[in-house]
């Protein structure tokens, strides 16, 4: 590791940084904590738990980054101090002064730099993040053209999805009689999943003539986009007594297995009201256990939002709650223009049906990340 003595020490007014003390005491912490990390995985006890192993393995990668950046503090810190006592050593020296100067200069800002980066890195993580997640699209309001908006959303998230290295699986589909999509549930697996596609929770609207429209009168539809982080059954408790199931035929291509045999799942659960109907398997089994898969990720849902309700009644600037009612963008086609009212900002209406939503996406980090900063600001200080 680079220089300090490890304790945080290296703040002492010698630091061309803000850094207050408790910040380095977390700094400090995390790094105990990575190192500590180091020692499981080296220990063939841990290695041999292939659960424990890869959960270790996670813990580690969250904390990697605020270490790295954390050393690099405190070798420009060291590197600060040594090109203080060169200035000072310059003595009429002018020209080795200002080369001390200069180099003083530069490694405050970058110390400073680091040090608005830790308030990032220390941010706290949602739990959900590094999970997989279930996409559920809805057509809303606007009859035929909701359900083709539907589809048109399901092919832009396959799109990204595809551009970002995930898997993408349909788990279930309703279709409409004009070829669009009533209601469709995408599996989506892959590296952080969650922590991009949240910000696409809520209600998206689009503005466009319809193909079938005649008059060439713009419509205004809608459809809903859910996300729901995938959990087990230990995250989520299901008394069966709860659930109606029953099967039927499926419809659609598949062959001769086609509406001779009951491989559909019709599932109800009674406190809540929640039906899933999943066709998309080949077996009973299978689509019985997708249909309680997406169960889990529903009810989980539900927990969920009534807990960001509650956070977000508690913070006034925010980039959203992820509530399925929570008109999050327009989709303008005669300007060929995206609006998120979030962020107050637009983008290409183009970029996004090809699938290109990561700079919509990583505005809404951005933005997330500066409200809780905010509201940390605007927190007394503990005593």
């Amino acid at each position: 590791m680079a220089g300090g003595n490890g304790n945080g020490d290296t703040k002492d007014g010698a630091s061309g940084g803000s850094a207050t003390a408790s910040l380095i005491r977390k700094l400090v912490t995390t790094r105990d904590t990575f190192e500590n990390i180091n020692r499981q995985l080296a220990d063939p006890d841990v290695c041999n738990d292939s659960r424990e192993l890869m959960r270790l393995t996670k813990v580690r990668a969250t904390l990697e980054p605020v270490v790295e950046a954390y050393e690099q503090w405190l070798s420009f810190n060291e590197q600060l101090t040594e090109a203080r006592e060169l200035f000072s050593d310059a003595g009429d020296d002018a020209e080795m002064r200002e080369m001390a100067r200069a180099e003083i200069s530069e490694l405050e800002t970058s110390i400073q730099d680091l040090e608005d980066q830790f308030k990032i890195l220390l941010l706290p993580k949602d739990p959900n993040d590094e999970k997989n997640c279930m996409v559920e699209i809805r057509a809303g309001t606007g009859g035929d053209e909701a359900c083709i908006w539907a589809s048109d959303l399901m092919r832009v998230y396959t799109k990204y999805a595809e551009a970002m290295s995930w898997r993408v699986s349909t788990v279930s589909v309703s279709l409409s009689d004009a070829g669009g999509v009533k209601e469709c549930v995408l599996e989506v697996t892959g590296d952080a999943v969650y922590s991009k596609l949240k910000y696409e929770a809520g209600v998206h609207r689009v503005q466009r003539v319809p193909a079938t429209e005649a008059q060439g009168r713009v419509h205004t539809s809608t459809s809903t986009v859910a996300i729901m982080p995938e959990v087990d059954d230990v995250e989520v408790k299901i008394d069966m007594k709860d659930i109606d199931i029953s099967t039927t035929r499926s419809g659609g291509a598949g062959g001769q297995n086609v509406n001779k045999v009951e491989t559909a799942v019709d599932l109800m659960h009674k406190p809540t009201g929640i039906r899933v109907f999943c066709t998309q398997e080949r077996s009973q089994l299978k689509n019985r256990e997708r249909a309680m898969q997406i169960l889990r990720a529903k009810l989980y849902e539900l927990e969920l939002e009534a807990h960001n309700a509650e956070v977000s009644g508690r913070r006034k600037a925010q980039v959203g709650t992820g509530a399925r009612s929570e008109k999050i963008r327009t989709y303008n086609y005669k300007d060929s223009r995206v609006s998120d009212h979030r962020l107050g900002r637009n983008f290409s209406l183009n970029s996004f049906l090809e699938g290109d939503i990561d700079d919509m996406i990583q505005a809404c980090i951005f933005a997330d990340q500066q409200a809780q900063l905010e509201e940390m600001a605007n927190e007394p200080a503990a005593a």
